[in-house]
């Protein structure tokens, strides 16, 4: 290192040392982002509001923090990139935590914990699949599952749609990219209405957001194959929070943490997704 570079790195450590500490912010206002096009997640009303189980959350939490939320729509596939560019101060979008994403954003405590599954057309022969209507836990890197052998041969071959930039795109990649043809979609609904047309052959996602599905489908659609549950997609969904900001992520997490505690969670669960979400 020469002597200028030197000087130039041992005045920025001197800076960095002497600096006093980022003041936490005195938050009275938030931001929150949502899809705004994943129900019952999330949707838009056709009074251009949002609603759905995370917008309810959302207002019970607020007020829990005596804070100012404003719910704003963005896409799905940008939501991480515009967080940290600063464009909004949360995300609420069935985000699941994963070790992942913790290099990039920061985590609440889960506020859901759901299964992902399979869906094809009812009269489709890939219909009914080995396993329908069980539910298998894996862990992150499980191998040798009888059952999910059982979905490869099943499905060698086919075309699944996914929703790009998801949890559930990962796992079919690693585990049905080298025997069958991944096709993805900017939104769930694109990918759904190719299923409906017989353009692809299976989606895979969010079981509860597919349940929604298949009740816009007319019950066309339907679960082939285990729903998969455990850890292999994260800990659960949460608010997706800048790693600056700890003191709003602490704030979010006792808001949560009241709303499992008197039952919210699952009263909205119920309302939204016939089943229990708590996590």
């Amino acid at each position: 290192m020469t002597l200028s570079k030197f000087l130039m790195a041992g005045a920025v450590a001197f800076a960095t040392l002497s600096a006093p500490l980022a003041q936490a912010k005195d938050w009275k206002t938030v931001t929150i982002t949502l899809e705004g096009a994943y129900a019952p997640w999330n949707l838009t009303n056709p009074d251009g509001t949002l609603g759905g189980f995370e917008p309810e959350l959302a207002k019970y939490l607020c007020d829990h923090m005596k804070v100012e939320c404003t719910l704003v729509a963005s896409d799905w596939d940008g939501m991480i990139p515009a967080l940290n560019a600063g464009k909004f101060d949360v995300i609420m979008d069935a985000l699941s935590i994963t070790d992942e994403r913790k290099q990039i954003i920061d985590f609440t405590i889960p506020y859901a914990h759901t299964h992902a599954a399979f869906a094809t057309l009812k009269d489709s022969p890939l219909a009914n699949a080995a396993g329908t209507g069980t539910v298998i836990k894996l862990d992150p890197g499980a191998t040798g599952v009888k059952e999910i052998d059982a979905m490869k041969e099943a499905f060698a071959g086919k075309t699944i749609g996914i929703q790009a930039a998801t949890v559930y795109s990962k796992f079919i990649y690693d585990n049905f990219g080298d025997i069958a043809t991944v096709r993805e979609y900017k939104t769930g609904a694109e990918r759904d209405l190719d299923l409906e047309s017989g353009r692809i052959d299976l989606v895979f996602d969010d079981a509860v957001y597919l349940i929604s599905a298949f009740e816009k489908a007319n019950g066309t659609l339907g679960f082939t194959g285990p729903e998969i549950g455990g850890t292999i997609f994260g800990s659960g969904e949460g608010l997706g929070i800048r790693q600056a900001d700890t003191d709003l992520r602490d704030m979010f997490n006792k808001a949560i943490e009241a709303a499992l505690a008197d039952g919210t969670i699952k009263t909205l669960s119920m309302k939204w997704f016939k089943t229990d979400v708590t996590p």
